[in-house]
């Protein structure tokens, strides 16, 4: 998504037991992790002494890690890395981090917004996911400069906006809006995307007139509702 500054560069491989260590994963999210993680690589640390910004309270880096599949099966790589997965390296390290997940020729990008619990800073809250589709692993390499920012925190939000917008929900943050609604609008978005769905299964179903006539109505006003919560001004 974003080429990083050479001296950000870490690329220390991080061992599946450290994640297991901090995160305690059932024996499923392990399995999927041991059968579905190649490589796990901490790629980059965006701190102040990296690229020359300041520190926000409660953040002072963000980690970008590299995720190398073992497969590369499945329709257009959508079985390749559970979600399940991510969320456990994310929930195992205390900093923000991004992810870069490679599979074959493929690659896509992924981040979830994080903050420190309230109650015990050491465990963080986790938010919905966002994932980029799949695109060629040479985009990479005409990644364009990160943005421009006043600190780290500034710098957090557009990371977290750019994989919004960049995911299925093509969602693009409204003039002044934070990135604290931007995501309940995401939510919101992904909420009324679910009954959308709903309601179109259950058209399909339907074999009664009036009844087809009323689930009609109905996604009429879902689709409305869905296009409101898109749209890119108020």
């Amino acid at each position: 998504m974003f080429t990083y500054p050479p001296h950000a560069l870490v690329n220390r491989t991080i061992p599946k037991s450290r994640i297991f260590s901090a995160a305690k994963p059932s024996t499923r999210i392990r399995n999927l992790f041991t059968s579905q993680v190649s490589e796990l690589v901490w790629k980059y640390k965006l701190s102040p002494d990296t690229v020359n910004l300041p520190a926000a309270p409660g953040l002072d880096e963000i980690q970008i890690f590299e995720i190398t599949c073992k497969s590369t099966t499945g329709p257009e790589n959508q079985d390749v890395l559970h979600e399940d997965v991510l969320r456990t390296i994310d929930k195992a390290i205390p900093s923000r981090i991004c992810f870069e997940i490679l599979s074959g020729p493929s690659l896509r990008y992924a981040a979830a917004f994080k903050r420190p619990s309230e109650t015990d800073p050491a465990k963080p809250v986790l938010g919905d996911v966002f994932l980029t589709p799949w695109q060629p692993l040479q985009t990479r390499e005409t990644a364009p400069p990160l943005p421009l920012t006043l600190n780290l925190a500034a710098l957090y939000a557009e990371l977290l906006q750019r994989h919004i917008a960049a995911s299925p929900l093509q969602l693009t943050a409204r003039p002044g809006e934070t990135l604290e609604t931007l995501l309940d609008r995401a939510a919101a978005v992904r909420a009324q995307l679910r009954e959308c769905r709903r309601l179109e299964v259950a058209l399909k179903r339907e074999i009664q007139f009036n009844r087809k006539v009323q689930l009609n109505a109905q996604l009429r006003q879902a689709n409305a509702i869905l296009s409101s919560l898109r749209a890119p001004l108020e």
